[in-house]
């Protein structure tokens, strides 16, 4: 059973997309745990897990006034960087949690671990209905070889992109450009 989450008081999400963090966090738990992290790491990575679709559900005009000075226009992609200023508002601080929540949908070069594994995390949780045999591999190496099962998700994200006909991003070529 998946735990449930408790997400800010400003968290605009279906039960759907609820339902989505949960299992989200609970991988990130799984392998901070595995990973036998420091307890301030542990917590970073669930928190990034717990914010990062926060605001997927909420009105574009509320996601593009929250997304101040992110590079894409594209409504899509909006929620992590709006999660993230609405984060900044409410005080938080954590360099890691910050840029792990704004870049989760495109990525970003210059990630902390906490970065990496949100991204991974939203990826490879279970709940998602394609290439699952793949997918729940690699989720299962993470603890293992975490760079390399990094790298091999950027590359799985890019194909997914390109195969789906979605727009690449500079900040994701950048960020396969950082790992190959």
């Amino acid at each position: 059973m998946t735990e449930v989450v408790d997400l800010p008081r400003w968290a605009v999400v279906s039960d759907k997309r609820r339902a989505h963090i949960a299992r989200v966090t609970a991988l990130l738990g799984d392998w901070s745990e595995a990973m036998s992290l420091t307890s301030a790491e542990r917590e970073e990575w669930h928190d990034a897990g717990r914010y990062h679709d926060a605001l997927r559900d909420a009105p574009e005009a509320v996601l593009r006034e929250l997304a101040i000075g992110f590079p894409v226009a594209d409504a899509n992609v909006l929620h992590g960087p709006a999660a993230e200023g609405r984060l900044r508002q409410e005080g938080e601080h954590r360099t890691g949690v910050l840029d792990a929540v704004r870049w989760h949908t495109i990525g970003h070069k210059g990630w902390t671990r906490t970065g990496k594994a949100l991204f991974m995390a939203d990826f490879l949780e279970p709940g998602r209905a394609f290439a699952k045999a793949e997918r729940g591999y690699l989720a299962r190496q993470v603890p293992y070889d975490f760079d390399g099962t990094f790298r091999q998700v950027v590359r799985a994200r890019l194909e997914w992109t390109l195969r789906e006909g979605k727009p690449l991003f500079l900040e994701t070529v950048e960020l396969w450009n950082s790992v190959r």
